[in-house]
């Protein structure tokens, strides 16, 4: 899926490689990953894990500049591992390589906090000019997941202020939301039980009239909620 010629790394002899670390279940993909990134001159590959959870336990050791997560892992997910990832390593970017392209799974990634997103059919040049890009403020995308992100953050442009008559409470559950929490770890900061958390949430969607958590994102935006 991914190759690359063998180059002998003299265009960056005279600076430190950029240190990456890989979270992706599939071993064809990880190894094929890790390989590209090596072959590369001015790449290092410092981690490569097959889980989240595999991941935070020692990620730390490498102190990666870039983190390439996949969203579908086994246990905990891609998305919902990003904020225990930035709280591991702060300065790490961390870009998604994915195979998901849906509005919902895009919109809580770059809520959670990741720098880009980029889906699996990447050429491998144009991964490695992302992970350059990364390293100096950008944020990259792949063409059809910016297209999405442009259409979405149309659909949500402000508006005039709108009353939905949610409670201080919802308000609050709903901010959480944006910033990308999970309902668990929602949970843990407004000291509820996860149960309460979905109770609430259920009654959001019932008065936003939607059906999803990107929607509930999405209007809290147009509908200025937050």
């Amino acid at each position: 899926m991914y190759s690359v010629t063998q180059r002998n790394g003299a265009e960056n002899s005279d600076t430190e490689p950029i240190r990456i670390a890989l979270i992706e279940d599939r071993r064809e993909i990880r190894d094929a990953l890790a390989v590209l990134i090596e072959g590369a001159g001015g790449f290092s590959c410092v981690g490569a894990f097959r889980s989240m959870e595999e991941a935070l336990a020692t990620i730390d050791r490498g102190s990666p500049q870039v983190i390439l997560v996949d969203i579908g892992l086994p246990g905990m997910s891609g998305i919902e591992g990003i904020r225990l990832l930035k709280e591991r390593q702060p300065p790490a970017e961390i870009l998604m390589l994915t195979v998901y392209d849906d509005d919902e799974r895009i919109f809580e990634a770059l809520c959670a906090g990741a720098s880009g997103y980029l889906l699996k059919k990447t050429p491998p040049a144009r991964l490695l000019e992302a992970v350059r890009e990364v390293i100096d403020g950008g944020s990259p995308m792949s063409p059809e997941i910016a297209r999405r992100v442009i259409t979405l953050f149309q659909q949500i442009r402000p508006s005039a202020r709108v009353d939905h008559q949610l409670s201080p409470h919802e308000i609050r559950l709903l901010k959480l939301q944006v910033e990308g929490h999970t309902y668990k770890t929602a949970a843990t900061e407004l000291k509820v039980s996860i149960n309460t958390v979905r109770f609430h949430m259920k009654h959001i969607y019932e008065k936003l009239h939607v059906h999803s958590k990107s929607e509930a994102v999405a209007k809290a935006f147009r509908d200025r909620l937050i």
